[in-house]
């Protein structure tokens, strides 16, 4: 079941609908093993979400760093030279809930896609531009968007000042199309996941008991 909020990201109200969720940003920590065992960071995931869950408060190892706070202060330009260069009419992203999980795309564009912004430094975004595709580093972040808003398209769009006029974006489109595959094995390691957080709980419980 989906069920969108429209809500502005870094509320009150948008972390009380993520508080003890699994959401896109970190859907690639449990994807990395895919078809092993989870491996230390979705471990660490997992109790960080079995802890939200169990005390209705955000985690308190959960943090922010300078590339994060950096990223949060230019987005909204990079969605404002987006929606010039593509003509896009962008709409807030808001909250996409989805039971046990979430998603918090950058903005919605028009009817059928989204977009995933990410401000990022010169050489990181140099290595974008060479490539010609999106960074994979957040691969399963996209394939969640396509998942989590049923939408058709995401863009990938990374940004960095320090490039001049013309170039400061980088922009790459994944299709649903074409990560038919990749939106079944999320489906199937999510579940696995989603398993692993009331496993976290569970011990947790236990041990208050004893």
């Amino acid at each position: 079941m989906r069920k969108f909020y429209d809500v502005q990201q870094n509320t009150d109200a948008w972390q009380a609908l993520r508080l003890g969720k699994a959401t896109c940003s970190m859907f690639g920590c449990f994807m990395a093993n895919y078809g092993k065992a989870f491996g230390e960071p979705a471990q660490r995931e997992a109790l960080r979400i079995a802890l939200e869950r169990l005390t209705e408060k955000k985690s308190e190892f959960s943090f922010s760093n300078d590339h994060m706070e950096r990223g949060h202060e230019q987005e909204h330009v990079a969605k404002m030279l987006y929606a010039e260069e593509t003509y896009s009419d962008l709409t807030n992203g808001g909250f996409f809930e989805c039971g046990q999980y979430g998603d918090s795309p950058d903005a919605l564009a028009g009817s059928d896609g989204v977009i995933e912004v990410k401000s990022v430094i010169a050489p990181t975004h140099y290595a974008t531009i060479r490539r010609g595709s999106y960074d994979p580093a957040y691969k399963w972040q996209l394939v969640g968007h396509l998942d989590c808003t049923g939408r058709q398209w995401v863009d990938f769009v990374s940004y960095c000042s320090d490039f001049p006029e013309g170039s400061q974006l980088s922009i790459h489109r994944l299709h649903r199309w074409e990560c038919e595959d990749e939106l079944r094995m999320l489906d199937e390691r999510r579940a696995e996941f989603l398993l692993l957080i009331v496993s976290t709980m569970n011990n947790i419980n236990l041990k208050a008991t004893t």
